[in-house]
């Protein structure tokens, strides 16, 4: 099922559709793609966070970071 679906444009949103359509592309087949292309880059995002997150980080270096940035966040004041 397909459905109609109105924005509102700015001049930024404006200058964006020129630019997607400078080529003959519809500003309907330009805004599909657009939004299509947003959603796999917020997919990979996430997936790369979820990657990240389930990373081993081996053993423990005996190195406190967050006692490490404090003590340089005091040296820098």
């Amino acid at each position: 099922m397909t459905e109609t679906i109105t924005i509102r444009t700015d001049e930024e949103t404006e200058h964006a559709l020129d630019i997607l359509t400078g080529e003959g592309m519809s500003r309907s087949a330009a805004i599909r793609q657009a939004v299509i292309q947003a959603a796999e880059r917020r997919e990979r995002a996430a997936h790369l966070r979820r990657a990240v997150l389930a990373m081993d980080l081996g053993e423990p270096d005996g190195i406190n970071v967050a006692a490490e940035l404090a003590r340089d966040r005091d040296d820098e004041r």
